[in-house]
């Protein structure tokens, strides 16, 4: 049999190559005519400011819409070096830097889905980050100058490791620290039996905290007793840019604060996905059963911005990957329609929808809802195959009869026992 090679000078690869490149001239373009603010940078840069200089890190607010700090200590602590940069140096420094987090994931991603990627496809990882750049929360994160990419990245990364790699789950504690959302999923590690990744994720996550207190010790009894519990102080949860399941509710019943009406939700939400999460990881459906939990994750958090919906990426590789081609096109149409901005939310109008203009107020909720209901359907049944009893050899090129699910390698993410191998308004980060 002959095998075609896919070489660097094949036309996917130069098509490909050429599609990243308008991408990134038509982005340098847009930052350079909008002037994009990039708030959250700035707030950033005032955190690390307020470190170096000892003032009170919870105590100021910057840019024009008075965006306070809403981070633990130990994020501030590591923004120190945003200092180090004039604003515009520093503007193009986190524009540069996300696009290059923005391929990291998209190579973690196709990683994390069993895709054969860059060896097999080169010009899949250049397409995709070509076309990542404007999904809505891509995009908006680099317009604000965020750090979701960052935390996306190495929360797959690290949770896609082998068991029993070395320090498995300490990446995951350093998310945490950085913004507490990531925790969720030492939750989801302990429901599925991954106790030492678990553990060795909150030891990291207290080691953040008690360097915060030894260097910050003022701030961190501030932000730990009160500034953590101000969900008001991080933005008004009913605006369209929170695409949490209270931002839904909240505009969907016209009310600013849905209190009971959402935590009651919120909580049977939370029980249901990390049980579908739990059977998905147990029937062998492991790359599922971690997007489950990053969606739940997303759905009953008081305050999703669509820019934390990053997750998105991972999902559509999982998707692709899988050879469903239609849901994969569908979630990348979903997450650039931006159909929440082509309403009116200016001032209150966000209380003003009527029903027909919910869905297009909150794609990503009623998605993510839409999401848990595919899971239970999709991972049901256990995908373990056996192995037939005629003989297969590691040289067998047929992974079906090695006793793996076609389109993956034998022993990639296998479940093994542990221990073995249009600008919105600026909001608060």
């Amino acid at each position: 049999m002959i095998h075609r090679t896919v070489t660097p000078r094949s036309p996917r690869v130069i098509a490909s190559g050429v599609l990243l490149l308008g991408s990134l001239a038509a982005l340098t373009a847009l930052c350079v005519l909008l002037r994009i603010p990039m708030a959250d940078t700035l707030v950033y840069r005032a955190e690390g400011a307020a470190v170096v200089g000892g003032t009170d890190l919870y105590g100021f607010t910057v840019t024009e819409w008075n965006l306070p700090a809403t981070y633990p200590p130990f994020a501030a602590i590591l923004f120190v070096p945003t200092t180090w940069l004039p604003i515009p140096l520093l503007k193009i420094a986190f524009v540069v830097g996300n696009v290059a987090l923005l391929a990291l994931l998209v190579h973690l991603s196709l990683k994390f889905a069993g895709s054969s990627g860059a060896r097999s496809r080169p010009w899949l990882p250049l397409a995709a980050t070509a076309v990542g750049i404007w999904l809505e929360p891509v995009f908006q994160t680099l317009l604000f100058g965020q750090i979701n990419l960052a935390l996306a990245c190495l929360v797959l990364w690290d949770l896609s490791r082998p068991e029993g790699a070395v320090g498995k789950g300490f990446a995951l504690g350093i998310a945490a620290g950085v913004k507490l959302t990531p925790g969720f999923f030492v939750v989801y590690l302990l429901l599925i039996g991954r106790i030492r990744t678990a553990v060795t994720a909150t030891a990291s996550f207290i080691g953040t905290v008690l360097l915060g207190v030894l260097v910050l010790p003022a701030a961190s009894v501030d932000f730990w007793t009160r500034r953590m519990f101000e969900t008001a102080r991080v933005g008004k949860v009913w605006i369209v840019d929170n695409q949490s399941l209270q931002g839904f509710l909240a505009r969907a019943l016209r009310i600013e604060e849905p209190g009971l009406l959402w935590a009651a939700p919120a909580v049977a939400v939370a029980v249901l996905g990390l049980w579908l999460a739990r059977r998905a990881h147990r029937n062998g459906h492991t790359q599922w059963g971690l997007l489950t939990a990053a969606f739940t994750a997303l759905l009953i958090s008081p305050i999703s911005w669509s820019h934390h919906w990053v997750w998105c990426v991972p999902l559509a590789a999982l998707l692709l990957t899988e050879r469903r081609l239609y849901l994969a096109a569908f979630v990348t149409l979903l997450f650039t329609a931006r159909t929440q901005w082509l309403l009116p939310h200016d001032g209150d109008l966000d209380l003003q929808y009527p029903w027909w203009q919910q869905p297009l107020a909150s794609p990503y909720p009623l998605f993510g809802l839409a999401l848990l209901a595919y899971v239970g359907l999709r991972t049901g049944r256990s995908r373990r195959v056996s192995v037939p009893p005629q003989r297969a050899t590691a040289a067998d090129p047929n992974p079906a009869r090695l006793g793996a699910p076609p389109g993956r390698r034998l022993g990639e993410f296998e479940d093994e026992p542990e221990g073995r191998s249009s600008q919105p308004r600026p909001t608060a980060n």
